[in-house]
């Protein structure tokens, strides 16, 4: 089935247009791969033969965001705001000496040599969308095997995977990656260059790493990504502390599941398709301070302290892989606040409602949610939770301030320190319903504080 997209048919303008001039053009690497699958792609690049001055030269509207690289955007000019195809010249690639970019960058006119210098078959495809597509198959053009492994259900480098991996060390995650999202396997010499060349990843830049790892969290199959990650020996080069959840036991009258790791991968196992980057990562930490915090106590196994020490390694891996400000407080929050529901009971209104204040509560709860059911299934606490969030208004959560400094200082206290303690015992009591005037909260500060100074 054809794709019914703005994106697919400005590639199409941007082949013909290539192909009018008198150069090679073809649909090119993933979207040729997903069209293969019957899945929708995310969007469609073109390879050709043209030079990136001619293809600058050629269209109306163009950034030369890689053209070093031979990688120039083409807007679509006839649709303002429809976005850009992303043309690539075919290329044969030097040697690679820092394990990303190659030293020299040759244009070549073969679209073959440029197909094995890619990093899979299934991402070696091309498509020539002038042919027949109501027949994808005969309108791909294949060197490397690609068609077959798709329906072979294999992940395999193309050429030697050592020198793949050696040229990019980040394409062995994403070998991981692509495996996990198709629910296929690692060709098996694929995956023995990838145990032997793992400690390479230590080259690759964090924030390379980070957005794979973010990928694999967030494409449905995060389970299956973390244990083909664990089983290739990159796990412990990217994720240490990740890796070492494995055997550490829990008390099994509250983990019958086994293992920090087993339970660790039944959170990551109810990650959906599209789900937030900070809840699928608060997910993968939120126990991460188990395994340095295990005692075999007399009664059960303990993890005293654990989410102190998981925030503050979970605070080193943000840093460590530069989350923003902004992702960073999220996970932490999460992780510090995951524990809290089983207290929800019998906290006071003004706690509970405070509680509620958390930025972004609903992943608070879905975090919780999945770590019950990767657990002991005790759903008690979220429930009772989530009935009492679900009925609480806005305005009731966080109503509007009875008295500000402004009236302290009408009042004739002097502003200073002690206004944000008077100020937090006013919000406390009009949380918990004893107070509901200005009036009443001066009164309160007077007979708490004293008279005014």
């Amino acid at each position: 089935m054809l794709p019914n997209s703005r994106q697919f048919d400005a590639a199409l303008r941007v082949v013909g247009e290539l192909r009018s001039a008198g150069y090679e053009a073809f649909l090119a690497g993933g979207c040729v791969r997903d069209l293969l699958l019957g899945r929708e792609p995310k969007d469609f690049d073109v390879a050709t033969s043209a030079t990136p001055e001619v293809v600058l030269g050629l269209f109306p509207r163009t950034f030369a965001v890689g053209a070093h690289f031979g990688v120039v955007l083409v807007a679509d000019g006839d649709h303002e705001g429809y976005g850009t195809t992303e043309v690539a010249t075919f290329r044969s690639d030097g040697a690679y000496s820092d394990g990303r970019h190659p030293n020299v960058v040759r244009y070549t006119a073969s679209a073959e040599e440029d197909v094995r210098r890619r990093d899979f078959t299934i991402n070696g495809l091309l498509l020539d969308p002038m042919k027949d597509m109501d027949d994808l198959p005969s309108a791909a053009i294949d060197y490397v095997g690609g068609v077959q492994d798709l329906v072979l259900g294999i992940v395999r480098a193309i050429g030697r995977a050592d020198l793949r991996f050696e040229e990019d060390h980040l394409r062995m995650l994403r070998g991981v990656r692509f495996a996990a999202r198709f629910g296929f396997e690692l060709e098996e010499g694929t995956s023995a260059a990838i145990r032997s060349l793992a400690a390479k990843t230590a080259a690759v830049s964090r924030e390379r790493v980070r957005d794979e790892l973010t990928k694999m969290l967030t494409e449905g199959r995060a389970r299956q990504a973390f244990e083909l990650l664990d089983e290739t020996g990159l796990l412990k080069e990217v994720l240490p502390e990740v890796a070492r959840m494995k055997g550490v036991e829990q008390p099994p009258q509250f983990h019958p599941e086994g293992d920090v790791w087993v339970h660790t991968l039944g959170l990551l196992d109810q990650l959906g398709v599209g789900c937030s980057a900070t809840l699928a990562w608060g997910a993968l930490l939120h126990d991460v301070g188990k395994p340095p915090t295990f005692r075999r106590a007399p009664d059960r196994i303990r993890f005293d302290g654990h989410v102190d020490v998981g925030v503050a390694i979970a605070a080193e891996i943000c840093r460590r892989f530069r989350f923003s400000n902004e992702d960073t407080r999220q996970i932490l929050a999460l992780i510090e606040n995951h524990m809290r529901f089983s207290d929800a009971g019998r906290m006071k209104a003004s706690t509970l409602k405070r509680f509620f204040r958390l930025e972004r509560f609903e992943e608070h709860l879905a975090l919780h949610r999945m770590d019950c059911i990767a657990g002991s299934g005790n759903l008690e606490h979220w429930k009772f939770v989530r009935e009492r969030y679900d009925a609480m208004p806005e305005e009731a959560v966080r109503p509007r301030p009875l008295i500000t400094g402004r009236e302290l200082i009408a009042a004739g206290y002097a502003p200073g320190a002690g206004f944000k303690e008077m100020l937090r015992a006013v919000e406390d009591a009009q949380l918990e319903g004893t107070i509901g005037t200005a009036e009443e909260a001066l009164q309160l500060v007077r007979t708490r504080f004293g008279a005014e100074a």
